[in-house]
Formats: structure tokens, C-alpha cells, sequence
């Protein structure tokens, strides 16, 4: 875990008592007429790790050019000594009509030692009146992650793919919103960043061939990034959910059935490529069906071969970046029913 020093510090802004937070903000906005506050809810980034807050008031700089927002960042570090709260409050600004500046507030915490009720009631106290509250939550869904703190999330943005323990953080957040105090969406980073993967798979079956192969489905194959197996496995329950399949599971191994009993062989499996999926490759009786990212740069490829005849395209395939993910959601703000869905079978997958 990296150290902190008050050179990594400098980035958040001006340090101000925390009884003095909400008076500062005045004083911040007041002594420039050419800035003007925006804020259209409040978006909190929760960490623990020791080197987020830079990194993490740049990810916000990103997410204010499209959302204005109160920004929280909180760097939650509890234990058995008393607290000891730091604050410190910046603005984003971008130029509109090229004068006047119009800004998002970044108020950070550096919360080290104190229980977990301080760690909720002094970010809470700083929230921007009755706008909604997103959360970005980073690592793991640990101890910090109860129901006294996310009863009070409208969004919440989590990553699979960084958790040691998948199954048992799947359970956390699955029980979390059954409680009656939860009102809160979730979305997966990892499964959002599969998107545009799953569009070009999706366009390998245009023909009415190509869908009767796939009830035919002999076995599918997915290469993902060294640490993204959740993206992975997401992938293959996405296609049992969409064929309506059931899971068989023996020993560290599973498989799909199909409507009609037809077993489908599943191998995910690591590759050596950065991005999260590398390769798919669906094989039925007559046919085959790869997508993958050998293409290079920011395009997939995809090859559909049926008997003799061998379709090959390039789809555009930009990768977006956490910060333009969770920027597109919330500018959707739709529900992932899908996923939701999709979330029982990934847990049989993991045991």
C-alpha cells in the first residue's frame, strides 16, 4: 500500500477544518464572480487504498465535464485508534460560452482511525441538500460496506473484476439490496465494459442460419485478461441467460445444458492482451462463431463460418475508461435487468 505525504495531498485543494467545510465552500465561490457552482447531485468515490485520492480527483475531473455534481472523495482507513479527519475542498470548472466558468464542487476526506458510524456521519453531514447520492465504490465490499451507509445510496457503481473474493462479495451486495432500506441500483464495471464486445457477437448471428445454429451449440471457448475471469465468466452467463440454458457443475468445472438437454462444453481461460476479453469462439454443428480482439488497436473481429462460406468484419471497438462508463450511465440512468438475472448464474459458476 503506498504512503501518503502531504506533496500527494496538495492535489485536493485547500485543507480546511472539517467544522469548516460548508463555510469555506461559500467563501470559495464568493471570492470570484466569474465561477458559477453546478450541481445536479452528489457523486462520493470510496476507497481504502492509500494512494486513491490523486488518482481518484482526476477520475472526478473526468465524470464533471459531462455531470455537475458536489464531488466526495473519502479515504476511509478505520481502526481501533481515534479518528483523525483531514478535509480539503477544490472546484472543477469548465469554460461555458467561453467566459464564465461553471464548476463542481470536490470536497476529500482522509478518514484514519474511528469506527465506521464517524466514517458515515462525517461524509453524510457534507452532502449538497436533497440530491441524490452516487457512489462509486472501489475494492472490495468490506466491513465499511453496511446498511447504515448504503441505505442512503441512490446509484452505486462496484468492479467485480477487483475483488478477492467474488462469491462472498456477490453475497454482500445481493443480500444489501434485499434489506428494506436499500433503495439503490447497482452496476458492474466489468459487465459494462463487455459491451461492445457482446454487440459485434451479437452481429455474428444476422441470418436466420446463424440463429439455427445456435441451437446446435456444441461448446464456447473465452479468453479473457490476466485478473478480468469475472468478465469472463459474465460473458458466458449472458449466453446461458439469453438461451435460457441451465448450469451443470462438476468439480471446478461447468457446463450448459440446452432447452432440449444438449450439453455445451465451457472453457474460460487467461490470455496474455490487456483488454478485459480477448476471444470468444462458439462452436455448433455446422459452424463457428469468433469474436476477438486480434485486430489490433481499437477495433474486434469477428469470422462466421458456415460449411463452406466464411464471413470476416472489423467493428470500430473504442474502449472507454471507467470514468466515460459510469458517465454514460448516468446519462441513461436505465435499470440492467438483464444482469440482474445474469448474477445467479455467475454465482453457481463460482461455487
Amino acid at each position: 500500500m503506498s504512503t501518503l505525504t502531504e506533496d500527494s495531498l496538495a492535489i485536493l485543494g485547500q485543507e480546511v477544518p472539517l467544522g469548516r467545510v460548508d463555510k469555506a465552500l461559500k467563501e470559495l465561490w464568493g471570492a470570484d464572480n466569474a465561477r458559477t457552482k453546478a450541481s445536479l447531485m452528489n457523486f462520493a468515490i470510496y476507497s481504502e487504498e492509500s494512494s486513491s485520492l490523486e488518482k481518484n480527483t482526476a477520475l472526478l475531473a473526468e465524470i464533471t465535464q459531462e455531470h455537475a455534481c458536489r464531488g466526495l472523495l473519502i479515504l476511509a482507513q478505520p481502526g481501533e485508534t481515534a479518528a483523525k479527519p483531514r478535509a480539503w475542498i477544490t472546484a472543477h470548472c469548465q469554460l461555458h460560452e467561453g467566459h464564465k466558468s461553471v464548476c463542481s464542487e470536490q470536497i476529500s476526506f482522509l478518514l484514519q482511525g474511528g469506527n465506521l458510524d464517524e466514517v458515515r456521519n462525517i461524509v453524510f453531514a457534507h452532502l449538497d441538500s436533497d440530491l441524490p447520492l452516487v457512489c462509486w465504490w472501489q475494492g472490495d465490499l468490506t466491513q465499511s460496506f453496511s446498511e447504515r451507509l448504503y441505505s442512503v445510496f441512490d446509484l452505486l457503481f462496484v468492479d467485480s473484476s477487483t475483488w478477492t473474493d467474488p462469491a462472498k462479495a456477490f453475497s454482500t451486495l445481493e443480500e444489501a439490496q434485499s434489506q428494506k432500506t436499500a433503495r439503490f441500483r447497482s452496476y458492474d464495471l466489468s459487465w459494462l465494459r463487455s459491451h461492445l464486445f457482446r454487440t459485434a457477437l451479437a452481429s455474428c448471428f444476422q441470418s436466420a442460419a446463424a440463429i439455427a445454429e445456435l441451437q446446435q451449440l456444441q461448446s464456447i471457448e473465452v479468453v479473457h485478461a490476466p485478473g478480468q475471469r469475472i468478465a469472463g465468466l459474465l460473458l458466458v452467463a449472458w449466453m446461458a441467460v439469453r438461451m435460457k440454458c441451465e448450469l451443470k457443475r462438476e468439480s471446478d468445472r461447468f457446463a450448459l445444458v440446452l432447452q432440449d438437454g444438449q450439453i455445451v462444453t465451457v472453457n474460460v481461460h487467461e490470455g496474455t492482451g490487456s483488454e478485459p476479453l480477448q476471444e470468444m469462439t462458439l462452436v455448433t454443428a455446422g459452424g463457428k462463431f469468433t469474436v476477438n480482439r486480434a485486430c489490433g488497436g481499437n477495433r474486434i473481429c469477428t469470422r462466421v463460418q458456415l460449411g463452406e462460406h466464411v464471413n470476416e468484419e472489423s467493428l470500430p471497438a473504442d474502449l472507454p475508461d471507467d470514468p466515460a462508463l459510469i458517465t454514460d450511465q448516468l446519462s441513461r440512468l436505465g435499470g440492467q435487468s438483464l444482469y440482474v438475472q445474469m448474477v445467479p448464474v455467475l454465482r453457481q459458476m463460482l461455487g
